[in-house]
């Protein structure tokens, strides 16, 4: 049977077994990252000891020589011996993207990821076989729509407005830049969460305004608990559902319509398309303009 496989046939296996164990390479980022091992050896000038950081972190010494091992290995960090002793520092990736220090953190997405979302997927079996969420059976929450859930405590509440932060941290830029929008003067992200798109969109595009339009929690944490640069984003709350939005040129939809079931989604466009003013692409005078994305 295998003289007739060609040779990415023969290689595949060792593919799968890379999909297999790759959960294993999440979770070692994870629990790098809430125990607190990539800030600590960004604060350090030396390379420390696997025994200094399990000292300074509480941990067994075991146990964490073999995490920082592993990291060594999806080269995350990197280690020298002196004297017989390994020396753990970081790369400048783990220093820009994991320590939770950084301008360019993903630290809250981590966060989220390991202590939220990971959970969650250990029950995608039954997801699928019953056609909703599992917080109910992960973390024992009612399963009406998950953000009941999300928005249940200020902490949980914060947790995601970080990873939804987080998710601009690398393409914010590239995603408002895709297309030149310097002719809407009026920009509206509705659902805007933290304002860290909008904050793209507002350096990118100096001459226009723009405005983040979400929940009065959700605006009153963001403005509180989030960094507001001196970009001119402006907050208006509201429930883009039951409430009249803003008047805009342009419209931003950023992770927003895979959130609810099509006939809210259509509701909602529906009542954007009615406010949105008309458009000046050629061959789409009248249309209004929609940035919208998963």
């Amino acid at each position: 049977m295998a003289e007739h496989l060609s040779q990415s046939e023969l290689d595949y296996p060792f593919k799968l077994l890379e999909y297999f164990n790759g959960f294993r390479v999440s979770k070692m980022i994870f629990s790098a990252c809430e125990l607190g091992v990539f800030d600590l050896l960004l604060k350090s000038q030396d390379a420390l000891s696997a025994q200094h950081v399990a000292q300074e972190l509480g941990t067994s010494m075991d146990g964490m020589e073999r995490l920082l091992d592993a990291l060594v290995g999806i080269e995350i960090l990197e280690v020298e011996t002196a004297q017989g002793t390994a020396l753990y520092s970081s790369t400048d990736v783990a220093n820009l993207y994991l320590a939770k220090g950084s301008a360019k953190s993903l630290h809250d997405m981590i966060i989220y990821r390991s202590q939220t979302v990971y959970p969650l997927w250990n029950n995608l079996v039954d997801a699928i076989r019953e056609g909703r969420n599992q917080y109910e059976k992960t973390f024992g929450l009612p399963s009406g729509h998950f953000f009941q859930a999300i928005y249940r405590s200020e902490e949980e509440m914060l947790k995601f407005m970080g990873i939804m932060s987080c998710h601009w941290v690398l393409d914010g830029h590239d995603v408002v830049t895709a297309f030149d929008l310097s002719r809407f003067q009026k920009v509206v992200d509705l659902g805007g969460c933290t304002g860290a798109l909008a904050n793209e969109m507002a350096r990118a595009y100096p001459a226009s305004s723009v405005t983040v339009f979400d929940l009065p929690q959700v605006v009153e944490a963001a403005q509180k608990h989030f960094k507001q640069e001196d970009s001119g984003v402006t907050f208006q709350s509201g429930d883009f559902f039951s409430d009249e939005i803003p008047g805009a040129d342009l419209y931003v939809l950023a992770r927003v319509i895979h959130d609810w079931p099509e006939e809210k989604c259509l509701a909602l466009l529906k009542k954007v398309y009615e406010t949105c003013k008309p458009g000046e692409f050629p061959r789409n005078q009248g249309h209004p303009h929609t940035l919208a994305g998963r």
